[in-house]
């Protein structure tokens, strides 16, 4: 695939973005560097590779869900903008 500047102009055309002959030059030059490299990738031997998740091939270390911050809640409240000893007043957002 190739992309000439008439391609680079109508699709900053459609983008609505000004680009100048020079900046068009250089876009399709970029362009066209991006496609042949994908070209080559789509031409490598990729039926036995599995696909990565990771780089790194390491698990999750898995802990256990602890409560580490017992009875704050009067310190969260005295937080509050308004005071109220029930829970956090905020402002509202939705009318």
């Amino acid at each position: 695939m190739s992309i000439d500047l008439k391609t680079i102009k109508h699709i900053s055309k459609l983008a609505r973005i000004s680009v100048d002959e020079q900046r068009a030059k250089k876009l399709a030059d970029d362009l066209n560097s991006i496609f042949d490299f994908i070209e080559k990738l789509n031409e490598l031997k990729t039926e036995k590779v599995e696909p990565l998740t990771s780089i790194a091939e390491t698990t999750l270390k898995l802990r256990s869900d602890e409560v580490k911050s017992k009875n704050i809640r009067e310190q969260i409240i005295k937080n509050s903008p308004q005071n109220n000893e029930d829970y956090f007043v905020v402002p509202k957002v939705i009318e």
